[in-house]
């Protein structure tokens, strides 16, 4: 396994994971922010993977609409060709993105499009050396559980999950056992802490100063032999600034000491 955190494209974050020894950088290049952007500016990051020595481990992209009732959204598959041959490009080894649920469809008739629409990414992914992975994330996606995955993934064998234990804690799910029972799916690994106070989310602080257990996290890891990266999500409305930067520090430390190095 190998340990990188979530940045913006630009050197800045390439120097961050470097000067906290982490191995890649990952790209969350989402609805809300310009696709065409990133994508003009691989020439930019390839020199800073060179210069940092650091990796891109994920491309991804949240919360956009893939299918209609009417079927596939060509412009959104067309758009993320377009990262996966990016992310290709970086050398990077796993793309990651969800799909939205169309309310006038029924569960088999979303299942049915969310498979041909992931089946087209997992091709072009496939021929530019790029592993597709379901974010288990409810933004704009159904297929983020057990149910989901046994009817999408049970049929696609080469579809990927990307695996982040607060999205199942903040829904009432046993994440350890969701581990047990898929974890040999998982391409990619968020790590984000989550605290629940009287049955409501409370934050999002950084991972070993929440309620997940970690160790038996990466207990479960180690037991279904993932090989894959571990990406740190800073994602508190507190922990900002100074005091952010001092819980990535601290989860850091305390992922170190899980990778054994």
């Amino acid at each position: 396994m190998n340990l990188g955190i979530i940045g913006e494209w630009t050197e800045e974050s390439f120097k961050q994971a470097a000067d906290h020894q982490l191995d890649f950088v990952e790209f969350c290049v989402n609805v809300n922010k310009n696709a065409d952007e990133f994508l003009n500016r691989t020439g930019e990051i390839r020199n800073w993977i060179t210069r940092y020595n650091v990796g891109v481990g994920s491309v991804g992209r949240w919360g956009s609409d893939r299918i209609g009732k009417d079927g596939i959204i060509e412009e959104e598959l067309d758009r993320e060709i377009r990262l996966i041959q990016a992310a290709s490009e970086l050398g990077c080894k796993v793309y990651v993105c969800g799909c939205n649920k169309v309310e006038e469809l029924s569960y088999h008739e979303n299942c049915q499009l969310a498979i041909a629409y992931f089946s087209k990414l997992m091709e072009a992914g496939q021929s530019r050396g790029v592993k597709i992975a379901v974010y288990n994330c409810s933004w704009n996606n159904f297929v983020d559980n057990a149910m989901a995955w046994t009817v999408i993934h049970g049929y696609l064998k080469e579809l990927g999950i990307k695996y982040d234990p607060s999205h199942s804690r903040y829904a009432g799910r046993d994440y350890l056992k969701e581990m047990r029972d898929w974890g040999k799916r998982f391409e990619h690994v968020h790590i984000k802490g989550s605290l629940i106070v009287d049955g409501t989310r409370l934050d999002d602080p950084p991972a070993g100063l929440d309620q997940t257990d970690w160790g038996s996290f990466m207990a479960v890891l180690y037991s279904v032999q993932y090989k894959g990266g571990l990406s740190i999500e800073p994602h508190s409305k507190t922990w900002v600034g100074e005091l952010g930067n001092q819980g990535i520090d601290y989860t850091v430390r305390m992922m170190m000491r899980f990778l054994f190095r």
